[in-house]
């Protein structure tokens, strides 16, 4: 791994699994390491534990709800007044809804979090990211991808909802954003690339209120990758020399791997990059 002394790395969803466990290693590199998280009292227990796990205090959390476009904004005008320049933004917070959710501003939460949250905070934090001599955003997706479609006629899917079409429209959402990023800064200093993690046993779809899906998780687990399995490629992407060249691929075990044919289809890409410009009012 490249050192990283000297640089800096922002992480969403960086209160735990594998987001926390991606701040601990790249502060162990000598990141300073910006931990984004929507839970201030969540966001500052996980704080203690990466300075504890990384022994470093170059860490520093700031808040943000990415179901929320005012949020990403004003954490974006903060971040920038903090620092000029971001080396490496890691998007990796996930939600999965057992039940149809919408966000703030009104979209279905697996699509409004996963992906538009996420398409607007590197928008917003594309400037201090073309400071870094080598920048370069990390995308988390998912194999779930195959089984996703984008539903233009009903992105919300308020005409029969479940969760793996919701959470399958946001991953493969999450791939078309990385090719076409990575095509419109081809000709920059900045790398764009997905990973997909593997089944880790993560909080994710473990509701926070009843508890549920915990009995199933228990029985699973042994199944399942660590955290730190499942962070590996996304740290690989953010830190090693090896990966400083790739662009617009998504990578398992640090090994570029193709994706379903729907992923490639650039009509589509620029189809669904329009919408979500839309979306966030950037047109």
């Amino acid at each position: 791994m490249g050192k990283m002394t000297g640089k800096t790395a922002a992480v969403t969803g960086a209160n735990s699994g594998m987001g926390l466990v991606t701040v601990v290693e790249l502060a162990k590199l000598g990141a300073h390491v910006v931990m984004i998280c929507r839970s201030r009292e969540r966001g500052e227990q996980a704080l203690e534990q990466a300075k504890k796990q990384s022994g470093s205090s170059r860490i520093e959390l700031m808040l943000c709800d990415l179901g929320s476009f005012a949020s990403i904004k004003a954490f974006a005008a903060a971040f920038k007044q903090k620092h000029a320049r971001l080396d490496v933004l890691v998007n990796n917070a996930g939600v999965v809804s057992l039940k149809r959710q919408l966000t703030a501003d009104g979209h279905e939460s697996q699509l409004g979090v996963n992906h538009l949250g996420h398409f607007l905070l590197t928008h917003e934090l594309l400037e201090p990211i073309k400071q870094a001599p080598q920048g370069r955003i990390v995308n988390l997706s998912s194999g779930a991808h195959k089984a996703g479609k984008i539903h233009f006629d009903d992105p919300t899917l308020s005409k029969g909802y479940n969760v793996v079409k919701g959470y399958a429209q946001s991953k493969l959402a999450n791939i078309l954003f990385t090719k076409e990023l990575a095509r419109r800064l081809a000709d920059t200093h900045i790398s764009v690339n997905c990973v997909h993690p593997g089944a880790v046993a993560t909080n994710i779809g473990v509701d926070r209120n009843t508890g549920f899906g915990k009995a199933v998780h228990r029985l699973l687990k042994p199944f399942f990758r660590t955290p730190l399995e499942g962070a590996a490629t996304a740290i690989y992407l953010a830190a090693s020399d090896e990966a400083a060249g790739l662009t617009g691929h998504y990578l398992i075990d640090n090994k570029i791997v193709a994706t379903s044919s729907k992923t490639t289809n650039p009509e589509l890409a620029h189809r669904f990059w329009t919408w979500s410009e839309k979306q966030v009012g950037l047109t």
